[in-house]
């Protein structure tokens, strides 16, 4: 059974039962639905929790969220769903960045993490990493999101058009409908230090265990070697490449889901 709340608007979706609670916290250009399959196969075991990130929803008002607001939301959402209790999060694109924030920042109500293909992206040694062509295609597209971002302030069909464009260059899955420019803040932010900017985000060290798990299949990777080799030093942690592009949960689910099972129930 799907139970629906709502926090400022924003509709929290819980699903299935057991002990432990995943809150699930997807990426651009994607909603809630993006973890349809992974809710399918966690219910029979664990309460699902999902929502459409802050601003994200072209149903409410356009506005950017700071790096603050958006954990602060998780935070709420978390508190609501399992208040006695730290939860299970499970995390891909933006959702690494805004889920692995919350854990940093509240490590007490975080027991473990499935983060999805984002690592420490944007990192010194993830820059160094990265081939020139891999640099100018990071730059191009996100540069591109943002200028989508802000042309959706004074042509919004005309920044929807960019963005939905954009997603099916890079291969995204979503429902076209679905996608609209104003999910393009955090590109925005990203380059021009609007809303406070990220350059708050904690650095990667966690006190929980984490599953990392991301595609080999793609031109570039969004994490170092380096990092993932020290993230899987470490005991309880797990670093597992599948053969897929930046959606895993969508281009492999059945593995993705045996993968998640296995290590949680470990």
């Amino acid at each position: 059974m799907n139970r629906i709340t709502t926090l400022d608007g924003i509709e929290v979706h819980t699903s299935g039962q057991g002990a432990q609670t995943v809150v699930m916290v997807h990426g651009w250009p994607d909603t809630r639905v993006l973890w349809d399959a992974q809710v399918d196969a966690l219910a029979p075991h664990y309460r699902c929790v999902r929502f459409t990130l802050p601003g994200f929803d072209a149903r409410l008002p356009r506005r950017a969220f700071s790096l603050d607001e958006v954990v602060a939301f998780i935070a709420r959402v978390v508190d609501a769903a399992s208040p006695d209790a730290p939860v299970l999060l499970m995390v891909h694109d933006w959702g690494c960045v805004f889920g692995c924030e919350y854990a940093l920042r509240h490590p007490q109500r975080v027991a473990r993490i499935v983060a999805v293909d984002v690592g420490d992206a944007g990192s010194g040694a993830h820059a160094a990493a990265l081939p020139g062509r891999a640099k100018a295609f990071v730059l191009g597209y996100q540069l591109f999101l943002a200028l989508a971002w802000g042309v959706g302030a004074v042509a919004p069909a005309l920044g929807d058009r960019m963005t939905r464009f954009m997603a099916r260059a890079v291969k995204c899955r979503s429902p076209q409908a679905s996608i609209s420019a104003q999910m393009n803040y955090p590109y925005f932010i990203t380059w021009f230090g609007a809303h406070g900017g990220y350059r708050k985000k904690l650095p990667l060290k966690f006190s929980c265990p984490v599953l990392f798990l991301y595609g080999s299949k793609k031109p570039f990777l969004f994490h170092s070697q380096a990092w993932a080799e020290r993230l899987a030093a470490s005991p309880g942690n797990q670093v597992l490449a599948l053969r897929t592009g930046h959606w895993v949960m969508r281009d492999a689910p059945d593995e993705f889901n045996r993968a998640v099972l296995a290590w949680l129930q470990a």
